[in-house]
């Protein structure tokens, strides 16, 4: 082999370690984590779904589902994400406010997040 061959050899090679390199660090992801809602007796199934419809962006349908699941079982997974976003929206689910349709409604839902692995 001239040395003109083995360099393009090597040149390759270099190409080709520096592409798994760069695969590698693309297949990297965050670990997923789960935005819980919890149930509590001060917010109506309608201030639920409203929530959701605004913060989710889920339509009626699914939120009255969500609703009910936490109403029936204590809580529901809202969104699995990465760890930034589901801050975000937990963040977002207590600052929302209280039920103007409970009275003695004190303030927003309670939500927190988990990890889904």
């Amino acid at each position: 082999m001239d040395t003109h061959s083995a360099t393009a050899v090597v040149e390759q090679e270099e190409v080709a370690v520096r592409t798994r390199e760069r695969s590698e660090k693309k297949t990297k992801r965050q670990p997923p984590y789960h935005v819980v809602l919890w149930n509590d007796d001060a917010h109506s199934y309608d201030y639920v779904i409203a929530m959701l419809m605004e913060l989710f962006a889920y339509p009626p349908e699914k939120g009255f589902q969500m609703a009910k699941e936490v109403d029936t079982q204590g809580r529901v997974i809202l969104l699995t994400t990465t760890l930034e976003h589901a801050e975000l929206k937990r963040d977002q689910v207590h600052a929302y406010g209280k039920d103007s349709l409970i009275a003695g409604c004190k303030g927003s839902m309670s939500a927190t997040i988990e990890p889904a692995e």
